[in-house]
């Protein structure tokens, strides 16, 4: 490599952070936070009085404490708000007990299944989660409580990280492995390798016999679909039908999972990446109150 070449990281999915507009915490009665500390994308959300105010998602470093107080002072940056002004924290995720500034941790199968209900609303039943390691699939009640659910942490091969791996093997940005996948005819067969390593390495035969990105990338996403709907199927998949998570927003696994459950998974009215972090906030808010015996 040259020393003007530049490395791209094609795994690396963009940062960011918002202030929600025309939503005030001057006058509130109740500022909480939730902080999602996923294995491999953490997530900040800022309530004010349970609505949705801040928020930032970020890649998980290497130590989660300052992953943790990281995300929150970006969420919080440009509000006037500080760490301090916040009424109650709770944490979820990966690493949940590595918020150091959270007076309690829930979860993240609650988290998520609270999360969805604010983002897609009370009709909602089944939870999908695709993590960046692990694929959950829940089933809620009209109020959000989970009722059962099933994990699937064995691979990362389903997940957002087999994602990153994948976009790194035909150097497209991950966040446009989506419409990658979906510009095909039709969709040849899915790799058959269950096992992120295994499915790279069958990927990059494809590709060195001649099969062009988008067709290795649609045989990737089908394969991912499968292994999720095998979850699902499990679990049991009841309407509403719903996912969360980063990979809720790749429309190459919506798609062929809507095709494949015969299920048209509802819109989501905000950011589902921030369905965990959103749920532990609206957790923190019952928490403070019921402190504060408003409750």
């Amino acid at each position: 490599m040259s020393q003007t070449e530049v490395k791209v990281e094609y795994w690396r999915w963009p940062e960011y952070r918002s202030t929600v507009p025309n939503v005030s915490w001057s006058n509130a009665k109740a500022i909480t936070a939730g902080v999602d500390i996923g294995s491999v994308g953490s997530k900040a959300a800022v309530l004010v009085d349970g609505e949705l105010y801040a928020f930032a998602a970020m890649r998980t470093g290497g130590v989660s404490e300052a992953t943790a107080v990281k995300a929150i002072n970006w969420a919080l940056e440009g509000t006037g708000l500080e760490i301090g002004k916040l009424n109650y924290v709770v944490g979820t995720g990966y690493g949940r007990v590595n918020v150091p500034f959270a007076k309690r941790t829930i979860t993240e199968i609650a988290c998520h299944a609270r999360g969805a209900h604010y983002i897609y609303g009370p009709t909602v039943r089944t939870v999908l989660d695709i993590g960046g390691q692990d694929c959950k699939a829940i089933r809620c009640d009209e109020k959000g409580k989970v009722l059962s659910f099933l994990m699937n942490d064995k691979c990362a091969a389903g997940t957002g990280r087999g994602l990153e791996v994948f976009a790194d093997l035909i150097r497209v940005p991950v966040q446009d492995l989506d419409k990658v996948s979906l510009n095909v005819d039709q969709d040849p067969p899915p790799v058959s390798n269950t096992c992120v390593i295994f499915a790279k390495a069958e990927s990059l035969a494809l590709l060195r016999q001649g099969w062009s990105k988008e067709k290795v990338a649609a045989a990737y996403h089908t394969a991912m679909a499968n292994r999720i709907v095998d979850l699902l199927s499990r679990v049991g998949v009841e309407k509403d039908f719903v996912i969360t998570g980063g990979v809720a927003k790749n429309m190459g696994i919506v798609k062929r999972l809507e095709k494949i459950l015969n299920i048209k998974p509802l819109e989501p009215k905000m950011d589902p990446i921030l369905a965990g972090a959103l749920g532990a906030g609206l957790f923190a808010k019952a928490l403070y109150e019921k402190e504060q015996g408003l409750r």
